[in-house]
């Protein structure tokens, strides 16, 4: 198999590095939806053929925004898009729904905003905890068996959900926040993957950008939804440019950009604990694009890694508002 290409799942192939669309429309503020298209184009041009989407994303102006994508380019592309949550990222969450009807409605719904017949891989975004993940999953399946998705994935579960969901029908990868900064799904979840055989999917790799050493608080514009998430703090970053310090010097030993180091790490963790990992970094820039995928072609010394590891323990602030809202404030 090509070094950029990986087996996510039995059968599911993907790029070995992904994007995610979520930058592409309001959510870090204002963005101009051709300069976006260009930059899917680049992607795929450049060998990033994994492309994820969720129908909450620019309230399913972002699905529309892949399906122009896929209508010239459907065959070159894994599509990955999600349902369950209610809102938006920029504008707040309204709610999470699982319910078997809903699965249903959003799927078609998806589709239609899509363009396409099929979707590879379909995520339910969070877990809706008044409805059994039998129920939700058992849906999800239907969709399979009817042919409308090819695979199913969760993104955010606990690793006793991931088990239960496992166990109604195959989960294919797993996505939950996981970066150098964003580690508490090693506890649990990623070892709970492993044994499984589930991929596993991080989103945001860079630390929604902290990592790269670009992001200042008062840089962030008002409609920036990081405002919302408690390390982007004004105490919070102070606290924590300890952590970009330390991907900054080994970036410098290694000749790589803090981004390109971030995404290696994630590389290493996947070897670390067996799991094919295929993060989905995102961005409005092309040339930022073609920088994280060369990051496929670095490796980080055991040195490097212990001095990221360091870095990790010092992190301060949660990575959601709401510790429900992600896997963390769920588990036993």
């Amino acid at each position: 198999m090509s070094p950029t290409r990986i087996e996510l799942a039995p059968g599911l192939t993907v790029s070995a590095q992904g994007f995610g669309g979520m930058a592409l429309t309001e959510v870090y503020g204002g963005a101009d939806p051709e300069e976006a298209l260009r930059t899917l184009h680049s992607a795929v041009d450049l060998g990033v053929t994994f492309i994820d989407t969720a129908d909450i994303y620019g309230a399913g102006s972002n699905e529309e925004l892949v399906g122009r994508l896929l209508s010239v380019r459907r065959n070159e592309v894994e599509l990955a898009t999600k349902f369950g949550i209610e809102g938006s990222p920029a504008a707040g969450y309204r709610g999470v729904r699982g319910n078997a009807a809903y699965v249903r409605s959003a799927a078609e719904a998806s589709l239609k905003r899509l363009g396409t017949d099929v979707i590879d891989l379909y995520y339910m975004h969070r877990r809706d905890t008044s409805v059994p993940i039998e129920e939700t999953v058992g849906a999800m399946a239907q969709l399979v068996s009817e042919g409308k998705v090819r695979f199913l994935g969760l993104s955010e579960v606990t690793a006793d959900e991931l088990a239960a969901a496992h166990a109604v029908h195959p989960i294919a990868a797993v996505q939950s926040e996981w970066s150098i900064w964003s580690r508490d799904v090693e506890r649990q979840v990623v070892p709970t993957a492993a044994q499984l055989g589930v991929g596993f999917v991080p989103y945001s790799p860079l630390g929604r950008g902290f990592l790269t050493g670009t992001v200042q608080q008062d840089s962030l514009g008002d409609g920036d939804f990081r405002h919302r998430v408690p390390r982007f703090s004004a105490d919070a970053m102070k606290a924590n440019a300890s952590v970009v310090e330390a991907v900054q010097s080994v970036a410098l030993n290694t000749g790589a950009t803090p981004a390109q180091v971030a995404l290696a790490w994630l590389s290493a963790q996947g070897s670390r604990f067996g799991l094919p990992v295929v993060p989905i970094p995102g961005t409005r820039k092309p040339e930022r694009v073609e920088e994280n995928f060369a990051a496929l072609r670095i490796r980080l010394s055991e040195a490097d890694l212990d001095v990221l590891d360091a870095a990790a323990d010092l992190v301060v602030g949660e990575r959601s508002a709401d510790p429900a809202w992600v896997s963390k404030g769920r588990e036993g």
